[in-house]
């Protein structure tokens, strides 16, 4: 069993929601991976989704893109992925671990090979950004029997069909994206989030986290009104880009702090 339901059912005793920051594996240094990992669980991160870095992330606007960009160029790969994921285990033992990317380096690495190896290392959850659930019984099914949870996005596009699909081979939690485009879009819509997510979590009977266009501790803590998680991984990166390499692991910490902060505002 993964560390994530027991995560968000400690969170729901205390009245708290999730904090799920993003970052891109390998990005902007694979030395530096470990550390902005401890820096995201300075600064209050509640599960991690951790980027497999690919060479052509459809569903990610410029910033991650270009994270992406700057992993592979250091050599980053999915075995390098679980071997830091391996790394962190041997100091945290609690933060639950997301991979997050796409089909194509999973499929190279071989399904069962990578659902073996996965849960060695640590990892308690995998979204697959290209992997729609009608398409994708067997890996979700791979994935459960190793202990790890298969996650799903839905959209403001998807029908009840879309999420009773998502319901039947899902777990751990789904991932709402807020807005039509790609990561770092903008123009979110408050409103309709907090009318989308209580129909959304009745159909799929799982916690349910928003992300894309979340930029700072206020729209993260209305998104917290609602939802039971609040995903950001564009502005954590632009935290990463934003000066020298060597200090991205405090600057992460001192924002995901702020967002923490905000987030531990709302009353549940």
């Amino acid at each position: 069993m993964s560390r994530i339901p027991t995560t968000f059912a400690a969170l729901a005793a205390q009245g708290r929601k999730a904090l799920i920051p993003f970052i891109t594996a390998g990005d902007p240094d694979p030395d530096l991976s470990l550390p902005l990992m401890r820096a995201l669980v300075a600064g209050g991160a509640d599960i991690i989704e951790l980027g497999v870095p690919f060479s052509d992330p459809m569903a990610d606007g410029p910033t991650i893109q270009r994270a992406s960009e700057r992993a592979l160029a250091h050599g980053m790969s999915l075995r390098r992925v679980l071997a830091l994921v391996a790394e962190f285990r041997k100091e945290n033992a609690a933060t639950p671990v997301v991979l997050m990317g796409y089909a194509n380096p999973i499929e190279s690495y071989g399904v069962e090979d990578f659902a073996r190896d996965a849960q060695k290392s640590g990892v308690d959850g995998v979204l697959v950004v290209d992997y729609p659930p009608e398409e994708c019984t067997g890996f979700a099914v791979a994935m459960k029997q190793a202990g790890i949870d298969p996650i799903f996005l839905l959209a403001p596009t998807s029908t009840e069909r879309r999420y009773d699909e998502v319901a039947q081979i899902g777990s751990g939690y789904i991932y709402y994206v807020s807005l039509k485009g790609v990561t770092g879009s903008g123009n979110l819509d408050l409103d309709e989030v907090a009318r989308r997510i209580p129909l959304i979590r009745e159909k799929v009977g799982m916690p349910v986290g928003v992300g894309f266009g979340i930029r700072d501790g206020a729209t993260a803590a209305r998104i917290a009104e609602v939802a039971d998680a609040v995903v950001i991984g564009s502005r954590v990166i632009e935290e990463i880009e934003s000066g020298a390499a060597q200090e991205a692991p405090q600057r992460v910490t001192a924002f995901l702090r702020g967002v923490r902060a905000a987030m531990d505002g709302v009353k549940p």
